[in-house]
């Protein structure tokens, strides 16, 4: 039995870790709440680079590389391929979709911190989607703004902030009660892609409210990719019809 290491943290490489056997092991970073009703073994901590994941998928026999780490998980994506390149065993990537702009969305796209700060200069009472990354700049907040910051754990935050901790999927009825308790007037995220967490943009659109959109970073090339859960579990099953279905 090909033995499969899942490098995950996303909600759909959840759903592909509860469909592995206990041979299989699903790694995370440490972030987040680690699963404790997995058959499959759970690893937490990182690797040591792409020299230290190649060493360690030679110790475990390694046959099979899934990559479901977030979008904008680059470092370890390469470190991945890489590593996967020097070991001669396949490297597949679960890579959701990126959100598109519709004809009424207002997107202002961005590739840096700094380029986040300029977008935010018109707005008062932005809500940012971007994980922990605002956490370290809560001391720079400009006098005349007041930020929400939703990330996966809550932070005491300060006078001119709120961290609220929350993990998708979210509902676009929840958003609307968020975007009024919090008066937002700009939606700052990432391109993550997926429907667990869009509704914030389909109330964004709907009340015409501007989004500043963090591009997603490039990936290495995989030998085989997967937009989705399914798509993936489908092939496992093809080749081992063990696997099962995505719940």
């Amino acid at each position: 039995m090909t033995r499969i290491l899942l490098l995950g943290g996303t909600g759909d490489a959840l759903q592909v870790a509860r469909a592995l056997h206990a041979v299989d092991v699903y790694s995370l970073a440490g972030i987040g709440k680690v699963p404790v009703d997995l058959t499959c073994a759970v690893r937490v901590g990182g690797f040591g680079g792409a020299q230290g994941l190649q060493a360690y998928l030679a110790h475990q026999r390694i046959g099979l590389l899934i990559d479901a780490t977030h979008p904008f998980a680059a470092r370890i994506s390469a470190n991945a391929a890489q590593a996967c390149r020097d070991a001669a065993i396949p490297y597949w990537a679960l890579r959701r979709a990126p959100w598109q702009p519709q004809a009424d969305d207002r997107w202002q796209m961005v590739d840096s911190w700094q380029q986040i700060v300029a977008a935010l200069t018109l707005y008062r009472r932005p809500l940012f989607t971007l994980g922990r990354e605002p956490l370290a700049h809560l001391d720079e907040i400009p006098s005349d703004q007041y930020w929400v910051v939703r990330c996966l754990e809550a932070h005491a935050g300060d006078a001119r902030a709120s961290v609220i901790g929350a993990r998708g999927p979210f509902t676009i009825d929840g958003e609307r009660a968020l975007f009024d308790r919090y008066d937002i007037d700009v939606i700052v995220t990432k391109n993550s892609g997926g429907s667990a967490t869009a509704a914030k943009l389909d109330v964004a659109r709907e009340r015409g409210l501007p989004v500043v959109m963090t591009r997603r970073p490039e990936l290495p090339p995989a030998d085989r990719e997967f937009d989705g859960p399914a798509a993936l579990l489908q092939v496992l099953r093809e080749l081992k019809p063990h696997y099962r279905a995505a719940r």
